[in-house]
């Protein structure tokens, strides 16, 4: 039975210099992306912060996917977060232009009396205080991911171990995954992270795929072979929301259902790059999304 989930995270605003040209001020952020892969699959909740500058059809977007922006707040005391970045020739590296934190900067999410019995939440890639924050606020949830990088892992790591200590699954890219953990091999990487508190440990290999770690069980699936990339932002916000959003459509954590999630986020993901920002997230069918879903199927098969 499909369950809601809570998304809390970062709606922003991006400006992308990629081969395909300047992109200025497209929709972006952590909860942003999270949230449309997600309500692919289910009802969701969203919390987060924008500025006056936030335009009315963003928020008519979020809605004619029936996300539920009760917890949106609207401060007009200031701009919405905007983050400015050029990417390489290959698209394999990209290099920071600006951060403006604007109304991000003060944020402390609410979460509606509403949203607290949520039994799915997902915790994008946003300060760990804030994440503990909201950990704080939802009551005895049944299922909790969080995702992170770099920069919380080497300038918050205390309080990125406080949240985890409270955090069901954790997402990560490999190179985060070796860093936190201090381990090469991504099998004792994730028996690292398993001992700060997550029981399932997913790593994502960008155009190598992504590996699901739970107890001794390890899945891997492969990265879709996708003609053309042409903006890979939000690829890993798209793939987790993808991830949780199909958990929480089943309503229950077994480990076919965790496999089968990653697929579907793997999916999802492979959509993403295709476009500029969310463009080509917002026009995919549930039978897109299947079809691709079935591709990774034929992918992984093979008979003795």
């Amino acid at each position: 039975m499909s369950s809601p989930l809570l998304v809390v995270g970062s709606v922003a605003f991006d400006t992308l210099h990629n081969p395909s040209g300047t992109h200025s001020r497209i929709l972006g952020g952590s909860a942003t992306y999270a949230s449309l892969a997600a309500s692919h699959f289910t009802k969701v909740r969203l919390v987060g912060v924008v500025g006056k500058d936030y335009p009315d059809s963003a928020i008519q977007m979020f809605r004619q996917h029936d996300i539920d922006l009760e917890g949106l707040e609207v401060d007009k005391s200031g701009d919405t977060f905007h983050w400015e970045g050029r990417y390489s020739d290959d698209l394999n590296s990209r290099t920071t232009l600006a951060t403006d934190l604007n109304v991000f900067a003060t944020f402390s999410p609410k979460i509606p009396a509403a949203f607290k019995s949520s039994p799915f939440v997902m915790l994008g890639n946003i300060d760990p205080v804030l994440q503990l924050e909201v950990l704080k606020q939802v009551e005895k949830p049944k299922l909790v991911v969080a995702d992170t990088m770099n920069f919380w892992i080497g300038g918050k790591r205390d309080d990125l171990i406080k949240t985890l200590a409270r955090v069901d699954v954790l997402v990560l890219n490999d190179e985060e995954a070796r860093e936190l953990s201090g381990k090469s091999a991504l099998v004792t990487a994730a028996r690292a992270l398993f001992a700060m508190g997550p029981r399932v440990i997913v790593i994502k290999k960008g155009e190598h795929g992504a590996v699901l770690f739970e107890g001794s069980e390890i899945f891997s699936a492969p990265a879709y072979p996708t003609g053309e990339v042409i903006d890979p932002t939000g690829a890993g916000d798209t793939f987790a929301g993808g991830f949780i959003g199909y958990i929480a459509s089943k309503g229950e954590t077994s480990h076919a259902t965790l496999r089968r999630a990653v697929v579907y986020g793997s999916a999802l993901a492979s959509y993403s790059v295709e476009g500029i920002g969310v463009d080509r997230v917002l026009t995919l069918t549930r039978d897109d999304i299947e079809k691709r879903y079935n591709i990774f199927r034929t992918l992984t098969s093979f008979h003795e």
